[in-house]
């Protein structure tokens, strides 16, 4: 009898009688609140799959990748509701030594950044992952029109080598026709005259950034952006080894993987538009 009175009065402010009240009460979840409470993980589980880093946008499209019934509207509710936040992003530094007498190219790509197929521009640059062996140093090549890192390479040190190890392995992986407009920026690594034969053996067209322009290679800072919030910016690498393993795998599974559309889908799909046609 302790619960009667409070029940009786609460029947009688809402103008329900205690029948319905006690119905009410024992009543299960309705299946929209059970969709809702479905939701609510899948956004937790989400949220988690892409590194916490995905904003209410992307994240949708992450979550109709897998299958998932949502809109973007209840993402972004539920992400308020259950309080998540991106990570931060940190400051990007740039490293680009330009003091040098090697010759310099134009800038032939001159911020044309919308390119219509795959294999014709590519941008490249070298950044840093700091380790407690000390610094990684990483080349990357990034198709303009997919934005797949075609191409990269890792090592202790900031050399020719390094550079030309990616545009090796982006070429063996894209086997690109002549003519492709290669950007970089004015860094003694891509001036190098080596380097520079290189290009020419394969055919491509130089290009590279005006002194002091980031802007000029914008798509590539961007990745590097992208790859130190989504990874570097929260591990603490004890080796460069497992840098090394984590970008591998952040590149190979998360980046050219993952995503709105990701880069190694579009490609199969421009090819299948082009094969249809």
């Amino acid at each position: 009898m302790r619960g009667f009175y409070p029940v009786v009065l609460m029947c009688r402010t809402l103008e329900v009688s205690e029948s319905g009240f006690h119905a009410w009460a024992i009543r299960p979840p309705s299946s929209r609140k059970l969709e809702n409470a479905r939701l609510e993980i899948e956004v937790l589980a989400a949220h988690q799959r892409t590194r916490e880093t995905y904003g209410a946008e992307r994240l949708h499209s992450d979550m109709v990748d897998h299958g998932i019934h949502i809109t973007p509207y209840q993402v972004r509710m539920l992400r308020k509701k259950l309080n998540l936040r991106c990570k931060q992003r940190r400051k990007f530094k740039v490293t680009t030594n330009s003091n040098h007498k090697f010759p310099v190219a134009n800038n032939i790509l001159a911020r044309a950044f919308n390119v219509s197929s795959p294999n014709k521009a590519w941008v490249s640059d070298i950044t840093y992952v700091s380790t407690n062996e000390g610094w990684l140093y990483l080349a990357g090549i990034k198709d303009l029109c997919s934005g797949e890192l075609v191409g990269y390479a890792m090592n202790e040190r900031m050399t020719q080598s390094l550079v030309a190890q990616a545009l090796f392995r982006a070429v063996a992986n894209k086997r690109p026709a002549k003519g492709l407009v290669l950007h970089s920026d004015r860094g003694s690594q891509y001036c190098a005259h080596d380097y520079q034969k290189l290009l020419t053996q394969f055919g491509m067209t130089v290009s590279m950034s005006r002194k002091g322009d980031c802007w000029d290679n914008a798509p590539m800072e961007s990745f590097w952006g992208t790859l130190k919030n989504e990874l570097v910016y929260h591990k603490q690498f004890a080796t460069r080894q497992q840098a090394i393993q984590e970008i591998t795998e952040y590149v190979e599974v998360f980046y050219n993987r993952l995503g709105y559309l990701s880069p190694a889908t579009f490609t199969q799909q421009y090819y299948k538009k082009l094969l249809a046609a």
